[in-house]
């Protein structure tokens, strides 16, 4: 799924490209994926586009009539230019035409079907999909990070992934982050020191910022596996800071990454769901 630096980037390039632009035509694909009824999407329609905003991993096109329309791409899915404009698109969830012919089109590959779009009227962050997110990462200060582990006695992989904690960060931000900080996956967020706080909130501040630089250099939304890493999706690989070797706590519906030198004092973490270090 793309994450903050993902959306954020091709946030930005879609505002370089539309904001200003009048709303011509909103064309829905797949009725099953819009998920508001008012105001209507096709309500926008007329209103030029603002630009193209960013909260946690949604993207949002303001429009100067006071509508937004919340994009949600989940797993699969993706907007990108659309110069055809074909009858029955592959995938197809809906279209936005601009001004000058210039359309867009919302796909979701795969067989998920979780993206969607919500148009709204008024602050998007007071309503749904929006209302339950936390605020972004990039806003958590070191005592906003300390606040919220202090809080939670769960592991800090699980913590930092949890929209409702703190938003914007997903599986391989997650990954990448501990193993900046050289902080288990499995640590108890709770206990965690102070000076491992620290290293957590400089480390997640600085993953962040690599990796929007990274995708600031793409045309488009790029695949998962294509993207720098240190440890995600890097599993049986020598570690870039040691000579250990990367490795893997596998869950049905994602993969944890890490080096046990560098993150767990040498230990290897039981490759299931309930228990906890090896002895």
């Amino acid at each position: 799924m793309p994450e903050l630096p993902e959306v954020q980037a091709h946030a930005d390039r879609m505002t370089a490209a539309l904001a200003g632009k009048m709303l011509v035509k909103f064309q829905l694909l797949n009725f099953a994926s819009l998920r508001t009824f008012d105001p209507p999407a096709d309500g926008a329609v007329g209103a030029k586009l603002i630009e193209v905003d960013r909260r946690a991993k949604t993207m949002l096109m303001r429009f100067d009539n006071g509508d937004t329309h919340v994009i949600h791409l989940m797993q699969g899915g993706r907007l990108r230019p659309d110069p055809k404009q074909s009858k029955k698109p592959r995938f197809g969830i809906a279209r936005w035409v601009f001004e000058d012919d210039d359309a867009w089109l919302f796909t979701e590959a795969g067989t998920e079907r979780k993206a969607g779009v919500w148009a709204v009227r008024g602050d998007p962050s007071s309503q749904p999909p929006l209302d339950h997110l936390a605020p972004d990462a990039t806003e958590f200060t070191v005592g906003d990070l300390t606040k919220m582990c202090r809080n939670h006695s769960g592991r800090i992989h699980g913590l930092l992934r949890d929209q409702r904690k703190i938003a914007g960060l997903g599986r391989m931000l997650t990954n990448e982050i501990l193993f900046d900080a050289g902080i288990s996956p499995f640590a108890n967020a709770s206990k965690l020191t102070d000076e491992q706080l620290g290293r957590l909130h400089t480390s997640m501040q600085a993953v962040i910022v690599s990796s929007l630089e990274h995708e600031r250099t793409l045309d488009d939304i790029g695949k998962s596996a294509d993207r720098p890493s240190k440890v995600h999706n890097r599993s049986g690989e020598p570690c870039r800071n040691c000579d250990d070797t990367i490795r893997t706590v596998e869950y049905r519906r994602y993969t944890v990454y890490y080096c046990p030198t560098e993150q767990t004092d040498g230990k290897i973490l039981a490759d299931n769901t309930t228990s906890k270090f090896l002895k």
